[in-house]
């Protein structure tokens, strides 16, 4: 990392990924397989703590990006998938995925927010999320997307997590200011119990879902979103503020990554 963008670091990565323009961040993730850390093996791992889908089964994933593990669900699981995401240029790609596999009559993309879910009250067998929750907040989604699912349901999350109790302050200090809704482990599913579900499965996201999967395939997509945006400053930013956070992660992986969070919906 440069002198210069450790100063830029310094002086304005204080602030989370939400001061940036909304428009740049869809145009640049859209380029992007997965839209957060993640792979196809884990998003198995975590879908076989599932029991009872079928071809009946309704699944909403939510906060589903371009569709990446949705189209990994949609090959494992026979039953209607409805993607939703905020992002249209998201969507549109996910529907393009979604026709391009053949899966279009079970597997659909819609815009929509989390905060204000398109289902019925105990629609949904499984409701998934893959590095999305954070949006709406860990506890917030349990609990409101909890009245979407039938009673016995499943909701799978994967969610950023401290490893340990104690960690360097500067990226205790990033991750509180970005997040402050992250937590350990033990005090994430305490959450999960509290929200009305039963735990079931929890484990770390492996390394390579962070590079392998998700920073080394941004490489060649910054080349390009910057020969895009040439000479504008908040693209120039936002890039410089994906390579910051990219660099704590090399540097702090020990102390946080992502967790999956499988529970089922107590029947009360």
């Amino acid at each position: 990392m440069s002198g210069q963008t450790n100063a830029l670091a310094s002086s304005s990565f204080n602030e989370s990924i939400y001061e940036f323009d909304y428009n740049l961040i869809c145009d640049y993730f859209s380029n992007t397989e997965r839209q957060g850390p993640g792979s196809p093996e884990i998003t198995l791992k975590a879908l076989s703590f599932i029991d009872n889908l079928t071809d009946k089964s309704l699944i909403a994933d939510i906060g589903c990006g371009t569709g990446g593990q949705t189209m990994t669900l949609a090959g494992s699981v026979q039953g209607q998938i409805t993607g939703l995401d905020l992002c249209p240029d998201f969507i549109r790609i996910f529907n393009r995925n979604a026709e391009r596999l053949g899966l279009q009559n079970r597997v659909r993309g819609r815009v929509g927010s989390m905060d204000n879910l398109p289902f019925g009250k105990e629609e949904l067998d499984l409701i998934w999320s893959e590095g999305a929750i954070y949006h709406i907040g860990f506890e917030r989604g349990l609990n409101e997307w909890r009245e979407f699912l039938k009673p016995g349901g499943y909701v799978a999350v994967s969610e950023v997590s401290w490893f340990t109790e104690k960690r360097p302050a500067e990226i205790s200090d990033f991750w509180m200011e970005a997040y402050p809704e992250v937590d350990t482990i033990p005090r994430k599913i305490a959450q999960i119990q509290k929200a009305g579900y039963i735990p079931v499965a929890s484990f770390v996201l492996p390394e390579n879902c962070w590079t392998e999967h998700y920073y080394i395939p941004q490489i060649s997509v910054r080349e390009l979103f910057l020969k895009k945006y040439a000479g504008n400053k908040a693209a120039e930013g936002f890039v410089a503020f994906e390579r910051y956070e990219e660099g704590l992660y090399y540097r702090y992986k020990e102390f946080y990554g992502y967790v999956f969070y499988i529970a089922k919906k107590i029947g009360l």
